[in-house]
């Protein structure tokens, strides 16, 4: 370690931490012996108000202790954990570049004035921009190579966009952020909070709307309701590692460079026409959802989307989208 490394080190350094807290077990294992041996003498004691108040004492030195021992895990676990992502950063690779570490991308942000930096409106209005559209992609090649065709997996009605897809991916970096350069496990398990809890409200609030299904895990063990499964809970859990570790880095870092007045510029329009896409895509398929009860168009728009939006369009976007009516007949296809 050079001079100048070394002046960058905390002036407490690790090795007085560990004495010190081997010179608190110490103490504490000499003190529980003395305690010992005044458990002959209680029977005998008359006033026993001194003896309560030495066991809150302790009792308060736990709760101290306790959250000594937690600050002292969390900072071993995140200087562990920064100190392997950057590693990891600097490892070579022939065909997939390594992703950027956590903490290359904080230091880039935090010397920056970026429209986008650390985990502003912008930065989650494109992460969510981005994960509706990349989403959409990795469905559309997964089912290729498990069915062998392509299949739709929009959920607008414009463009190869999912809003399912841009949520998971804005509820896993608002969950996941804080914990960016922290151990995998931590990620693991918010990541399957967050996806169990975000696919489950989107199952249930699509049947709310439009008495329709996506996807249905009733088949599946350990489901709940049909809506989420210990299976895909877990697939959400893995993915939460990978946003976390990799792809968020790697978008962050795209994002830096784009330029501040164009990003903004960009954002604000993609706002705008996601907005207006969502707008159409809900009164779509309402409208859908009328025609598969027998509803005859009494409005002119109602007649503008019959028109626009047919049966045969909307069935090639919602591929996997089954109403209630049909539910006897078809049964959604689980993901």
């Amino acid at each position: 370690m050079t001079q100048e490394e070394k002046s960058f080190m905390p002036p407490l350094f690790v090795d007085e931490i560990e004495k010190s807290s081997e010179e608190i077990l110490n103490a504490t294992q000499n003190y529980q012996q003395q305690v010992e041996k005044l458990y002959s003498q209680l029977p005998n004691m008359e006033d026993l108000d001194p003896v309560e108040e030495i066991a809150e004492s302790l009792k308060r030195s736990v709760e101290v202790l306790s959250k000594a021992a937690m600050q002292i895990f969390k900072v071993s676990d995140e200087l562990k954990t920064r100190s392997k992502d950057i590693q990891y950063q600097r490892k070579k690779r022939t065909l997939i570049h390594t992703p950027p570490a956590n903490a290359t991308i904080d230091m880039e942000e935090n010397a920056s004035e970026h429209f986008a930096k650390g985990l502003g409106i912008y930065k989650i209005l494109l992460i969510c921009f981005i994960g509706s559209f990349a989403g959409v992609v990795v469905e559309l090649l997964w089912c290729f190579a498990t069915r062998g065709y392509f299949e739709s997996r929009s959920g607008l009605v414009y463009g190869p966009f999912n809003l399912l897809y841009g949520a998971g991916a804005v509820a896993l970096t608002l969950a996941l952020y804080r914990f960016r350069n922290r151990s995998a496990w931590i990620s693991f398990f918010g990541g399957m909070l967050v996806g169990t809890v975000v696919e489950y409200l989107c199952s249930w609030g699509q049947e709310l709307l439009f008495g329709s299904r996506s996807w249905d895990y009733s088949n599946v063990p350990l489901n709940i309701n049909g809506r989420v499964c210990l299976l895909y809970s877990s697939f959400w859990g893995i993915l939460g590692i990978l946003w976390i570790k990799d792809l968020y880095p790697r978008m962050a870092n795209l994002i830096l460079k784009i330029p501040n007045k164009v990003g903004k510029i960009a954002t604000i329009a993609l706002t705008v026409f996601f907005i207006w896409n969502g707008a159409v895509s809900l009164v779509a398929v309402q409208r859908w959802a009328q025609r598969v009860q027998g509803v005859a168009p009494t409005t002119v728009l109602a007649e503008f989307l019959d028109d626009r939006f047919p049966d045969e369009r909307m069935e090639k976007i919602y591929a996997n989208m089954v109403f209630a009516q049909r539910g006897a007949e078809e049964a959604p296809e689980t993901e």
